[in-house]
């Protein structure tokens, strides 16, 4: 049995994605920005795109800003508003321990650039709270740039009472959404939300296409430059099949919302509860507080990567943590800022399931983990010594 149990990675395009992309490569293939019949045709299917994902988000259309994935998006949004408010003498911003790199390199590039920044512990319940944010900003705090919901570990973020705070203070509210975005409600204007990023193959929309909210009056610096598309703030012709993809996959998304994540709620909390018998195993993330599809785990005295192996080879395709940072040997970033000791943050497991997954496929799971679990503590020295009393248990 094939099980893909990892899309938090990348998802599967849909079919409803698929269908809307054919058109832009046999008969919509002009140039946006060409003015004759051809380009004007492009022209109105990108901005019925637009509109459509705006319709999503409950914003504007003019709104929108269609870029090559979150991570692009990510860096326009952090460096817009940090380069604006060092213009006003505000050199401050104030972001999370467990952000994706895409925000956290961003940030280290600004530090280098004489910002300072402050990342809030989340520690406490595997999450971070208003109170915190509130307690954080300063005079001169330019940015605040939280995450929806975190990639690794699931945990959702108090996004509408961040943001409630930032408007307070008048400091510009950032999210990266690229977790939640085709998984949660999201209403940009009730949650008080400046910017937004997003990217298309996490909803089961294509690769390499994403957008960015602005709220109007924010004002947006160029990341590339080149030409006058997406009202001169992103250079380049535009991906218009994948757009069109994106869009159909978002509003296919949040149209079975509810249904979508009744299923998938429902196959996560089995996981968990399977998972939790394992002894000396540790749930990451917020319990309450999590994405519908998200199972992330700790176990001691073993490897991640060689748990990884093993599931793939009983045909389980699984992750160790953020799919941008597989191929370290380092262990996560997030798992460490919740307070996980090196040792045990090496032995993690991230399924993340949608609703393409079966009750069958959660079963064979259920029977495949502890199994290669226990494969691998038999032949750890490390698993021996805590059994013979000589390492203490963590977990």
């Amino acid at each position: 049995m094939q099980v893909y149990a990892d899309n938090a990675a990348t998802t599967k395009i849909s079919e409803h994605a698929l269908k809307a992309m054919m058109p832009c490569f046999e008969t919509v293939y002009g140039n946006p920005s060409s003015l004759h019949t051809v380009g004007q045709e492009a022209k109105e299917v990108l901005e019925d795109a637009r509109a459509r994902v705006a319709k999503c988000l409950g914003c504007e259309a003019r709104e929108i800003i269609f870029t090559s994935g979150g991570s692009e998006a990510d860096n326009q949004a952090i460096l817009s508003a940090a380069y604006y408010g060092a213009r006003k003498g505000k050199k401050h911003i104030i972001s999370t321990a467990f952000e994706h790199h895409a925000v956290l390199h961003t940030l280290n590039k600004l530090e280098k650039e004489g910002f300072e920044v402050t990342l809030l512990d989340v520690k406490d319940g595997h999450n971070v709270t208003a109170q915190q944010v509130q307690k954080a900003i300063r005079e001169d705090t330019c940015l605040v740039t939280c995450m929806y919901a975190n990639n690794e570990i699931g945990s959702i973020l108090p996004i509408a009472e961040i943001g409630a705070v930032c408007k307070a203070a008048g400091v510009p509210f950032h999210t990266d959404a690229v977790q939640a975005a085709g998984h949660l409600h999201i209403d940009v204007k009730a949650q008080n939300i400046d910017m937004l990023s997003l990217s298309g193959h996490k909803f089961h929309g294509p690769r390499g296409v994403g957008a960015l909210y602005v709220r109007r009056g924010i004002p947006l610096v160029n990341v590339i430059e080149g030409g006058a598309q997406e009202r001169g703030k992103r250079a380049g012709t535009e991906n218009l099949p994948a757009i069109v993809g994106m869009a159909a996959a978002l509003e296919d998304a949040c149209a079975n919302l509810e249904e979508n994540n009744r299923k998938v709620t429902a196959m996560r909390d089995k996981l968990i509860a399977g998972l939790s018998k394992i002894p000396h195993s540790a749930l990451n993330g917020d319990i309450v507080n999590r994405l519908p599809g998200n199972v992330s785990f700790c176990f001691e005295g073993i490897e991640g990567e060689a748990l990884l192996l093993l599931l793939d080879m009983k045909g389980i395709c699984a992750s160790s943590g953020s799919a941008c940072t597989s191929g370290s040997l380092d262990p996560s970033h997030v798992l460490l800022a919740i307070g996980r000791v090196h040792d045990v943050a090496h032995g993690s497991l991230r399924l993340s399931v949608c609703h393409y997954n079966t009750d069958e496929e959660i079963d064979h799971i259920l029977t495949s983990v502890p199994e290669v679990v226990q494969t691998l503590r038999n032949m750890s020295p490390v698993w021996r010594d805590l059994q013979n009393g000589d390492r203490e248990y963590i977990l």
